[in-house]
């Protein structure tokens, strides 16, 4: 019941529209064999990783906690809203910050379970 439920809830998200974002459905991250996952974990500041996760709490209109089996990571949608639900499955490609305090991934891209890919705007 609780899958169906989360099921349904990234299908009415889907079908919402997202403004200030560029979303086509593409393959993406996840859909090729050539991109590496990085665990959670092993994301080191000041680089760029791709994370695979679950939203596990939404803590403001642009930031996110994504969450695997090795930890979670709070990411940062930069001058969007965050364009995903709480529940949903995504990758994220982004920078790991090199700023003092709490690590967090300035997302560059979103891609959800269905291919689509969702460019986030970025105020650096």
């Amino acid at each position: 019941m609780k899958k169906s439920l989360v099921a349904l809830a990234a299908l009415v998200t889907l079908a919402a529209p997202v403004l200030a974002q560029t979303v086509a459905p593409q393959p993406g991250p996840a859909a090729t064999s050539t991109t590496a996952i990085t665990a959670i974990a092993e994301a080191r500041r000041g680089t760029m990783v791709t994370l695979q996760g679950v939203v596990d709490r939404i803590t403001d209109e642009d930031e996110f906690h994504l969450s695997d089996a090795s930890g979670w990571v709070e990411i940062d949608v930069g001058d969007d809203r965050v364009p995903v639900e709480l529940g949903e499955t995504i990758t994220v490609q982004g920078f790991v910050d090199d700023d003092y305090g709490p690590r967090e991934v300035e997302a560059r891209t979103i891609t959800r379970a269905d291919g689509t890919v969702v460019t986030l705007r970025r105020h650096d």
